[in-house]
Formats: C-alpha cells, structure tokens, sequence
C-alpha cells in the first residue's frame, strides 16, 4: 500500500511551501485572507462590494481559482484592483504552491490585503494551507442550514463565517440563521457569524469593520516578528491522522 506515505508527503511539501507562503506575506505586512464556500455563494460579488467599500483606504489584490475560464479575475480587473486566475483544470482546491507561483504576478509591496478566492467546494479546500492568516467561510442562505452539520471541516477551520444573500431570507422557508449557527457551534467553533447580502449592501459594515481590525493586527505582529495562523494547520493533521 503506497497511497498513505505519498498522501502523507503531499500534505507535508504542501505545509512546507505554506510555512514559506506566510514567512513571504509577513515580510511585506500583507493580510492574506482564503474565502472557501461551495460555488455560488457570492464570493466573487462580497470581493466587488469589498474593493469599492474601501479602495481608499487600504489596497487590494486577488488571487482567482477556478477549473476553467478568467470570468471572476475579470471582474475583479474591472474594479480597477490586480487579479491573477489560477485555473486547476480539475484539482478542486488550491494548494500552496499554486499560490506561490501565482505570487510572482503581484507588486506585493504595492498591497495590503491579498483575498485567496479558493475554488468552489465545500470539502477539499479545508484540508490546504495556502500561508494565509486568516479563513473565511461563506454559506449562502439558499443552500439551507444543515451545511455546517454535513461539511463540518470546512467550518470548523473558518476564523468568521458569513451568511450571504440574506436578502432573500423572507421567500426561503428552508434557512434559519438561529438553526445554522446552533449547527456551527456543535462543532466547537467560536468564529464569528455575520449575515451579509453584498449586492443590496446589507450587513456589510461588521465585514467591513472585521477586516480593518485583522488588518490592523496583522501589522502589528508583523512589526513584533509574529504571524497569525489559521485553524487549517490542525485540520490537515486530522486528515493525516485518517489515513495512517
């Protein structure tokens, strides 16, 4: 049986390329945030309200991942903010060394928020640390509010989770949010739940606020030699431990 030591040794080069991923961003003060959800949850739609709520007060990149096409890098060009698109072809998720080759496209120095859109799964994107600081989850409300029950991992790392398209609560009867966060909190998790339509601008500003405190911390221990790290280190040894 060889599939265990190559899992095994996947996962350990990935962690390796990760740990210089962060080293990197630390180096150039950069706040680097993963957005993971199952597609169409709005991702790409929170980045657009994101960019245009404060293009003026901190700058913004965009790495894009998808299987196929640039659809969501040109939307993010279109806001006037630098996006590089990775297309797996049919990996689904992103690894730390997609994210270190696409870092050469990026004046990093010119930065200080790189948004990681991870591809649109709701289970293997939890398992790769990238050398961001910080998870974020999204759970479109149209997707009912078992999800953090059936996909624990991907939850369980978030450092927030956002209900997004909450402006379509009033026509859906298969979403409470009461019910989705009592969901979320069985896991153990303390992340912070926000629940946020961006296309109607609803619920944006605690994002909003959220991101410019990350921002602010992120400097600071970057100016103490220190680094923030996401929850998905541990998650990663869950895996390993499964296949052994």
């Amino acid at each position: 049986m060889t599939a265990v030591p190559v899992l095994k040794n996947l996962l350990a080069k990935n962690d390796d390329q990760a740990t210089c991923n962060r080293r990197y961003f630390d180096e150039h003060r950069l706040l680097v945030i993963n957005l993971m959800s199952s597609p169409g949850s709005g991702k790409t739609t929170l980045l657009e309200a994101t960019i245009d709520a404060l293009r003026n007060e901190c700058r913004i990149g965009v790495i894009e991942g998808d299987l196929e096409t640039e659809n969501d890098a040109e939307r993010i060009r279109a806001r006037g903010v630098p996006a590089y698109q990775i297309t797996t072809g049919s990996a689904c998720h992103l690894d730390a060394h997609m994210v270190h080759d696409a870092l050469h496209q990026f004046p990093l120095e010119e930065l200080d928020i790189l948004f990681i859109e991870n591809v649109g799964n709701l289970v293997c994107p939890a398992s790769f640390d990238l050398g961001q600081h910080r998870n974020v989850t999204l759970l479109s409300v149209t997707e009912g509010d078992d999800k953090p029950a059936k996909y624990p991992p991907i939850f369980r790392v978030a450092d927030v989770v956002l209900f997004t398209k909450s402006d379509l609560l009033p026509v859906l009867d298969d979403f409470v949010s009461a019910r989705a966060e009592s969901n979320l909190r069985k896991l153990a998790s303390r992340a912070p739940v926000m629940q946020i339509s961006a296309r109607r601008k609803l619920g944006l500003q605690a994002w909003l606020d959220w991101l410019r405190d990350e921002l602010a911390s992120q400097r600071t221990q970057g100016s103490q030699d220190k680094t923030a790290r996401s929850g998905i280190q541990s998650d990663s040894m869950h895996l390993r431990e499964r296949v052994t």
